[in-house]
């Protein structure tokens, strides 16, 4: 990867609907160049896929929460994660070290919602303790990193 992936990168991050042509004209590079550059990056891994943002308020999924979890046991570890893999309101689960086991991004509808998403974590076998915290606002949600700006710019 070199300055003009990077800059590739860039581009997509702002808007990865934007095409190749466009993205040449804004690096200076030809179109069949960004195209080869991306999808090099999309084979060796670095673009490891397309999505899309869903505006989760306007889907009326406008309560998030992180709930920590602590296991009774490591062997419980495989079917919590297969339960919560399943469950439609955990967004992002994490295996963590600490006090906690596990950081679950939960996303409900209100305030019963999260209280059903929670009944459900705390009667997954082997589930020892929980805690909850509410998000108020969000100040900074980036879902792809790249260097530092003055890399790239």
């Amino acid at each position: 990867m070199d300055l003009t992936d990077y800059k590739i990168l860039a581009c997509l991050k702002e808007n990865a609907r934007q095409n190749a042509t466009d993205i040449g004209a804004k690096i200076n590079l030809s179109t069949s160049a960004v195209i080869e550059r991306i999808r090099k990056m999309e084979n060796s891994g670095y673009i490891g896929q397309y999505t899309v943002l869903l505006n989760r308020n306007l889907l009326g999924k406008d309560l998030m929460a992180f709930v920590y979890v602590r296991l009774e046991h490591p062997k419980f570890y495989e079917n919590f994660v297969s339960v919560i893999k399943a469950h439609n309101e955990v967004s992002e689960c994490y295996y963590i070290a600490g006090d906690f086991d596990f950081i679950l991004k939960v996303v409900a509808d209100k305030t019963k919602g999260l209280e059903k998403v929670l009944n459900d974590i705390k009667s997954i076998n082997g589930v020892s303790l929980t805690r909850t915290s509410v998000v108020l606002s969000t100040d900074k949600c980036d879902v792809c990193l790249l260097p530092d700006d003055k890399e790239i710019n």
